[in-house]
């Protein structure tokens, strides 16, 4: 080997190792955006899920539900209460 074939090879050397440093990089920036698209749609899920608690809550309170049980539907704790109904109509 002379001196210019290992100069040549320290040449490919440091030109893969650059490649390889860059190819690395890539990755980790496309990864990072991947990540970070991901956290901002969780976020962005979240925050509808809190909506659609507040607005599910919100018709539960308009309905006079909060709490009690509907005014149309036979009581669970009084089973007689629904023989009733049926027997008067």
């Amino acid at each position: 080997m002379d001196g210019h074939d290992g100069e040549d090879q320290k040449q490919s050397t440091a030109d893969m190792s650059a490649f390889v440093q860059d190819l690395l990089q890539q990755m980790q920036s496309r990864f990072q955006a991947m990540s970070d698209s991901i956290v901002t749609k969780i976020d962005d899920m979240g925050s509808r899920i809190n909506e659609l608690e507040q607005s599910i809550n919100d018709l539960k309170a308009e309905m006079g539900m909060e709490g009690s049980p509907s005014p149309l539907a036979p009581s669970k704790s009084n089973p007689d209460e629904s023989k009733k109904e049926e027997g008067s109509a």
